[in-house]
């Protein structure tokens, strides 16, 4: 005969139970030698019960706190403030001002991943005016050649 309304527990036991522990007391209708006998078997199921419950509520609190933990790390690891401060600058050759700028900007930042070094390069194109854009994609592909594949 299956049940249909049958109560949400915890799969991880076998019966499927939802309570959190198992009495070990017995009614007046069974105390007398039956009671004595299962006794040892009730409490050992009592603490097995109990040990199982404990060891989840463990691995739970370890998990939220590892999740907590790497969510800091990566919060952490993924920030990185850069200030740019942009100067309106008439120049006799704004390739080499450009090539200057851009590589101290790397060094100074550290700058070293391609989602990093992409975002300088935007900023760079952003903040000049559209007739520059040549200019700084060529010397932004030979600074980054010269940094990162001839170190």
């Amino acid at each position: 005969m299956q049940r249909k309304n049958q109560p949400k527990g915890c799969s991880t036991f076998c019966c499927g139970c939802s309570r959190l522990s198992i009495s070990s007391s017995s009614s007046e209708e069974t105390e007398g030698s039956n009671s004595e006998r299962f006794a040892p078997m009730s409490s050992l199921a009592h603490a097995m019960v109990q040990e199982r419950l404990d060891q989840l509520i463990r691995e739970r609190v370890e998990a939220r706190n590892e999740g907590r933990r790497n969510k800091e790390r990566k919060n952490i690891d993924g920030t990185k403030c850069i200030i740019m401060v942009a100067m309106d600058k008439y120049s006799y050759d704004p390739k080499e001002d450009f090539r200057e700028s851009m590589i101290e900007m790397i060094i100074s930042n550290g700058l070293e991943q391609p989602r990093e070094l992409r975002c300088l390069l935007n900023c760079f194109v952003s903040m000049n005016a559209k007739e520059y854009r040549p200019i700084i994609l060529q010397v932004f592909h030979e600074v980054c050649s010269n940094l990162f594949l001839y170190m």
